[in-house]
């Protein structure tokens, strides 16, 4: 959880859409968006690895990773929608900070199923 959480801090402040015009690429990155959601949640999900309470740890990786798979996949769609608009495949193209804060919902959401799994201790 907490990898998963530190995945989604730094993928806020790393470009989330890149954009090549005449031989240059122009970058949005995540706190200019939804990356400041992210950030606030990756801190979330950061401070959920230290919980002892296994169902608050649940909560702790479930919400931040829902929430942020929601905005990737909303992201994802209108990066497609504008594409698809202009014309140019290829015109926006998905930044590293996208893709990272991609892999730390899946994180999250994986810890989560997992926790929930578990027996708890005796």
């Amino acid at each position: 959880m907490i990898l998963g959480g530190l995945m989604l801090i730094i993928s806020a402040f790393l470009p989330w859409v890149v954009i090549p015009i005449a031989g240059e690429s122009f970058a949005l990155r995540g706190t200019d968006g939804p990356g400041v959601v992210t950030l606030a949640v990756g801190f979330l999900a950061f401070a959920g690895g230290f919980v002892p309470k296994r169902g608050l740890a649940v909560a702790h990786a479930i919400i931040p990773g829902a929430l942020v798979a929601l905005i990737v996949g909303a992201q994802t769609v209108r990066l497609i929608q504008l594409s698809a608009q202009t014309g140019s495949w290829g015109g926006l193209l998905p930044g590293m900070g996208l893709i990272l804060a991609a892999g730390g919902a899946v994180v999250l959401i994986r810890v989560a199923v997992r926790l929930w799994r578990a027996r708890p201790a005796a």
